[in-house]
Formats: structure tokens, sequence, C-alpha cells
């Protein structure tokens, strides 16, 4: 249990970080899109390793393969199934794990759960899980893209005490993708990347925030109560590996202002309704009121770290475990198309909810 999200349009990801494969199965995806692999792999070359020599230096081409649910180039409204071959998978690395228990990993919760666990690599609860998330939200992507003009825009804020001057408003895909860090501060991100160089060759790692805009999402999208936008949105970017934190708008700061501060008054712009500010960020009762919709996802440090550190094996003996293998000093350049996709996979999901209402074709 626990694989599969979405309740209009479901993704259920299979498959673990050392094993044959990775991927996902998409339900709900409308028929008659225009679908190829080159819609798809453009958003996992951004999440894949080695891309970089501040991410993870394991050589993954992460080449997706559609294996179902199109047909001609047009999806065919039947479950999609995208996968992809891991391709250099070290499970003699961990070799050292089988019977201890890494600090803040998966290692000892799984244990206690299951009973059982892929010492390998960290199996399910390892990021490369979220390959079928990746590929899944292409889908997604183009969907809003093509029925609704929405587009999603993510980028590095802040990596450790380092943080970034951007203007969401103007922010461009081109201007994340300038740089290795993916943060369009050019100048923070030169300080940004030469920290995750200093962590890196102290066997450290370090964490930071990813901030994500979504412009052009229509007024209604949400459901009331359980099923609140942001809601959603926080339990689909809390459940990615490392994450740590989710707000939305003014998040945490608005605890610092007033209401008479804080409220956002609306205006009529050409028959339009708008509001002056965006405290709320797009979001109000749950349900989107068609500014510009705005989150941030904390991550922590990542936890495998080159250095010595004190556990327990899995009888509960005193011990201690060194990490090896190939890891990220800081996850946060390869988070920026994750946290992408659970945004778009929750967007999508409300579109065609909406969709779905009576008297609605929003």
């Amino acid at each position: 249990m626990g694989n599969t999200f979405g309740h209009m349009f479901r993704v259920t990801t299979w498959g673990e970080s050392h094993g044959d494969a990775v991927g996902v199965v998409v339900d709900g995806c409308p028929p008659g899109l225009e679908l190829t692999v080159q819609d798809i792999q453009p958003e996992l070359d951004r999440r894949r390793p080695g891309q970089s020599h501040i991410v993870s230096q394991r050589k993954e081409s992460d080449k997706a393969e559609i294996l179902s649910g199109v047909f001609d180039g047009l999806t065919l409204g039947t479950p999609i199934t995208i996968g992809v071959w891991n391709e250099d998978a070290r499970g003699k690395d961990y070799e050292h794990m089988r019977k201890k228990f890494r600090p803040s990993h998966a290692d000892y919760s799984y244990q206690a759960k299951y009973g059982i666990r892929n010492w390998k690599g960290g199996g399910r609860a390892s990021a490369r899980e979220t390959i079928g998330r990746v590929a899944a939200a292409a889908i997604a992507k183009k969907l809003l893209k093509r029925d609704y003009g929405v587009e999603i825009i993510g980028y590095v804020k802040q990596i450790w005490e380092l943080k970034a001057d951007i203007d969401m408003n103007v922010v461009s895909r081109n201007d994340v993708e300038s740089n290795i860090v993916r943060c369009p501060d050019s100048d923070t991100a030169e300080r940004m990347i030469k920290r995750i160089e200093q962590a890196r060759k102290a066997g450290d790692t370090l964490g930071g925030v990813v901030e994500v805009i979504a412009r052009g999402v229509p007024a209604g999208w949400g459901e009331p109560v359980f099923d609140k936008l942001e809601a959603d949105l926080a339990k689909g970017i809390l459940s990615l590996p490392a994450c740590k934190g989710f707000e939305v708008g003014s998040g945490f700061d608005g605890v610092t202002m007033t209401g008479s501060q804080h409220n956002d008054p609306f205006y009529n712009r050409d028959g339009k309704i708008r509001t002056r500010t965006n405290n709320s960020g797009g979001i109000q009762g749950g349900i989107s009121i068609g500014e510009l919709i705005v989150l941030r996802a904390a991550f922590k440090p990542v936890a495998t770290i080159m250095q010595e550190q004190e556990t327990v094996d899995v009888e509960g003996n005193p011990s201690t475990i060194e990490g090896r293998g190939r890891h990220d000093p800081c996850v946060l350049p390869r988070a920026v198309p994750m946290v992408e996709s659970m945004v778009a996979l929750v967007l999508i999901d409300h579109a065609l909810r909406q969709r779905g209402q009576v008297g609605n074709s929003d």
C-alpha cells in the first residue's frame, strides 16, 4: 500500500534503487494526447544522477520506454506504463550495511514495519523511486499546458544559509537551467556551488529549499475540507525523499504579520477579480483563486555522509558505520524537477476533478 497517488489522474510507481528497473503506471490520462518518449526524456534528464560534479556520480542514462497506453503517438485512455532500466546499480557498495542501520535513513523504520528490507541502496526509500513520478508528471505538465495554459517552474531558493533573491513574476525555465545548481540568482548560485563542493570534500552534506510557482491556474481548483489544494500539495511534496517541510504563500513567515498586513485585498481589473497581494499563495479556503500559486519545500541534508557515525546492528549491538558509494552532497539541484512533478500531479488531478463537477467545464 502507499504506492499510488491521485484520484482522477492516478500514478503507481514501482521498482527499487538497485533492482532491474524502476517506473510508473499512469491511469486516468485522457485519450488523444500526443505523447512520445521525447515528451518524457527531458524531464528525466533534469532528474538523473551524474549530470554535474555536485550531484551523485552514479552513471545512469535513465532512458524511458513507453510500454503501454500509447498507439500511433496518441494516448489511448488506458493505463500508460513507463519503465527505465537501471544500468549502474552496485549493490556491493552497500554490503557493509546489510546488518547495520544507517542514521537518519529508512533502514530501521522499514525493518521495524516489514521485518525485511532491501539493504541495497535503500530500495523503495531511495530517491531513484522518483523517476516514476517525474515521468508521470511529464504527461501531466503537457496536459496542463495544452488544456489550461498552466506553467510550473521550480528553482533552488536556498542551500544551507545561502538564500537567493528571485523575482517569481518573471523567472523562466531558462533562468533556472542556466547553472548546475538550478538557482536563477547567478551570484548566489556561484556561492552555493562552492559551498556544496566544500561539503563534498569534508564528506558532509547540505540541505535547502526549493520554491515552485504555478502560473495560469484558474480559480476553482481544489476540494473543501480534506482535499484542499494545499493539503494535497503538502501530502505529495512531503512524500518526496528527504523532504521535511512544506509551506504555501507567506508560510511560517505569516505568523510575524497582523491580519491587516496579511489579508489579500480584492479588486476588479477589467472584469476579472484579482488580489493586490498574494500572501495566500494563490489558494484560499483550499481552492485556487486565479493568482500565482507559490509554495516551498524544505529538504534535510542528505543522510549518507562519508564520516564515521555511531549506530547499532540488527541485534541492537553498538557499532559504527561510514557512508560508501555514490551519493549527492546536496539533493537540491535534482530535487527541483521532483517538486515540480508533485505539483503537476496534484494540479492535473484537481483539474480533472473540477472538469467532472456538474456545470463546470474549466
